[in-house]
């Protein structure tokens, strides 16, 4: 309240509310739901490692480290939280205790900032295991989200070097191998807030440059491939694109049949309609064609207001893939600030099922809503996939998507 005792908010208050909604980021790995503090079990071993860390849970502790399974972290801001990816993992269905029943040991990786480039790789955690395992049985390499184009990379690059990597199976769960999607009306909403803010350094990040199938340049109001992602998929063709010793699988968490979320082109995603707020700011789902407007963006202090459009994109929101509560996410944070929102679409495709599988590109509708299911295997990069009966969240563990992978993991 202002000082004369007004219902209406003081300017001050309206200022620091509309400077404080970037404070949100968007995760990309498995998380825990559940609230308090709640953490994972003791390890058997804590690895340090250049970037980033590791845990270690022994299947048997009296062997120790026999049958290493190598579960990278997803995209993030700041440094890893295993507690949450643990729990995470364990949450919906028991994924570390299924691999630790079967004779598998879990090595969770995590890294010192999930926004580092994505070459920043797994190589280190990948010697560490074969110095420290007893035996000689195959490591399993791969992640989430973008923990699986980080396992990807290092096994290929220490091909390359001639570096025997030991690895028989290589897989990513809901990777986005042909690039994820992050709305461009939000990805500019990062930058329209007029302070430093995280999710503006998410979206700027090296990973999100390189991982994005297009990115916002914040600097020249322009939309496009971020020279980031050009550099890393040059880096990862110059070696082989992929290993070629381990097996290639991957999962994907949207539907193969051609169907996504049900999200409608160029309509209403969410809106701020209050006063106190943004108000007037509308984000809409993205449309096709030639300067389609994805986002109407107003502020009060100081006073300003944009429009942004995309020009030549596939309607991506409702496309077939694993879905991200981008909105929701944005509609919360708002709320928490005072903000009046009117959430019509919260959930929309944040990783391709097309991508998570790696056979077709996003860019054109016919490809970004293929039916994946009835083509040809040979198509795609990997050596076999599943895609989710049903559209579930990006990186959701899910029973089908797991009991799967369990049972194309290595025998010895």
């Amino acid at each position: 309240m202002c000082a004369d005792g007004g219902a209406t908010p003081c300017p001050d208050s309206r200022t620091s509310a509309e400077q404080a909604i970037g404070a949100f980021t968007l995760a990309g790995s498995p998380q825990a739901t559940v609230a308090g503090g709640a953490s994972a079990p003791t390890t058997d071993e804590e690895w340090e490692l250049p970037d980033g860390f590791a845990r270690v849970y022994h299947a048997d502790s009296r062997r120790g480290l026999v049958r290493p399974v190598l579960l990278a972290d997803g995209f993030n801001h700041g440094r890893s939280d295993l507690d949450a990816l643990y729990l995470g993992l364990e949450e919906s269905y028991p994924l570390i205790g299924s691999l630790k029943e079967r004779g598998h040991d879990v090595v969770l990786l995590g890294y010192d900032d999930r926004g580092a480039s994505i070459l920043d790789n797994a190589t280190a955690a990948i010697l560490r295991a074969i110095a420290t395992r007893s035996g000689d049985a195959p490591l399993t390499v791969g992640g989430f989200s973008m923990g699986g184009i980080v396992t990807r990379y290092a096994p290929a690059k220490m091909e390359r070097e001639r570096i025997d990597h030991q690895t028989a199976l290589h897989f990513s769960y809901d990777s986005p191998h042909r690039g994820a999607v992050i709305p461009i009306g939000l990805q500019a909403l990062a930058h329209f807030i007029p302070v430093a803010n995280n999710f503006a350094k998410q979206m700027n990040s090296s990973a999100a440059r390189q991982m994005l199938w297009r990115h916002y340049d914040s600097e020249r109001g322009t939309v496009g491939v971020d020279p980031e992602r050009e550099k890393f998929l040059e880096a990862l063709g110059a070696v082989g694109g992929w290993p070629q010793r381990p097996r290639r699988i991957a999962v994907a968490n949207g539907r193969g049949d051609g169907q996504g979320p049900r999200v409608p082109p160029g309509q209403t995603a969410l809106a701020s309609t209050g006063d106190r707020v943004c108000p007037g700011t509308v984000l809409l789902t993205q449309a096709e064609g030639h300067e389609a407007v994805v986002a109407e963006l107003k502020r009060l202090f100081p006073k300003a207001g944009t429009t942004i459009t995309t020009s030549g994109f596939p309607p991506l929101d409702g496309a077939p893939g694993g879905t991200l509560g981008s909105y929701r996410i944005l509609a919360s944070t708002l709320e928490k600030f005072g903000a009046t929102v009117d959430p019509r679409h919260p959930d929309v495709c944040f990783v391709p099922t097309v991508s998570a599988v790696a056979i077709r590109d996003p860019d054109r509708p016919d490809d970004l809503y293929a039916d994946v299911d009835s083509l040809p295997p040979e198509d795609g990069e990997v050596d076999e996939f599943l895609c989710s009966s049903e559209t579930t969240g990006h990186t959701a563990i899910t029973e089908e998507l797991c009991t799967w992978l369990l049972d194309r993991l290595p025998r010895r």
